[in-house]
């Protein structure tokens, strides 16, 4: 597979389609039961609370994965990207209820860089704060 948008066709400060993604304490359970991280942080409150933390919080790495949806989804192909990193800056607290958390991420084209590729930034936000630092992912477009 290759990227379904063309280089070309792209321009610096292009937004990308914004997501939310849902965050429950189920979700949390089964990226546990998926990566192998069954650090209780992530689904024991009352271990949570006595380690300092707010509430459970999702894993860092999930939170990461949702953020990139937006890359993969826009690109047409999870392979064109070539580099992706983040700063954890906040968790996502997770509640013991119905609703539980919502990410909310958004991306644009921050500048078009050599071989067909660009760099696009990502914001992520949680309940109002930005859980993801310096999230930048560089794509290699058709």
């Amino acid at each position: 597979m290759t990227a379904k948008i063309a280089y070309d066709d792209v321009e610096i400060g292009a937004e990308l389609p914004a997501r939310t993604f849902p965050v429950t304490r189920a979700t949390l359970v089964q990226y546990a039961g998926a990566s192998g991280d069954f650090n209780p942080i992530h689904w024991n409150e009352k271990f949570a609370v006595e380690v300092g933390l707010p509430d459970v919080i999702a894993h860092g790495m999930f939170t990461m994965a949702e953020a990139i949806r937006v890359v993969t989804d826009w690109a047409g192909d999870p392979g064109a990207v070539v580099e992706y990193g983040v700063r954890f800056t906040k968790p996502v607290v997770v509640p013991n209820d119905d609703k539980g958390a919502t990410i909310e991420v958004s991306g644009k084209v921050a500048a078009k860089l050599d071989d067909n590729t660009v760099r696009v930034d990502l914001t992520a936000m949680s309940a109002g704060q930005k859980v993801l630092g310096m999230s930048r992912a560089v794509v290699r477009l058709a």
